[in-house]
């Protein structure tokens, strides 16, 4: 079992920056991303990568003002979040499986077998 080690998050006011970070247990391929979940709301898969290859495909709601990346060679993946808005304020939950399947990744992310701790990120107006 992939386990999975997130870092970062916090508050912060709107139009500002975070960048969370998420480590996995293992060196082999994997398809790595954030999926989020406000109160009152449903998991929303937010960015996803494929460390081996490196497609990435990113939600509507933050394409163009999130990033997410890989540390070169490593299972270490990081999502850098700017411009953040109030609605960003959820909480923040790495996942893992062993492949992406294109943009439709998306949707199953919540459902990945491997998941962080999860951390909260909180934007104040």
């Amino acid at each position: 079992q992939v386990q999975l080690v997130e870092s970062g998050g916090g508050s912060v006011q709107a139009g500002g920056s975070l960048r969370l970070s998420c480590a996995a247990s293992t060196d082999s391929p994997l398809c790595m991303g954030w999926f989020r979940q406000a109160p009152g709301k449903e998991r929303e898969g937010v960015a996803v990568l494929a460390t081996e290859g490196g497609n990435r495909y990113y939600a509507d709601s933050v394409q163009g003002r999130f990033t997410i990346s890989q540390d070169n060679g490593k299972n270490i993946v990081y999502l850098q979040m700017n411009t953040l808005k109030p609605e960003d304020t959820a909480m923040y939950t790495c996942a893992a499986r062993s492949f992406c399947a294109g943009h439709g990744t998306l949707r199953s992310l919540p459902d990945f077998p491997a998941r962080g701790q999860g951390t909260q990120v909180t934007v104040s107006s």
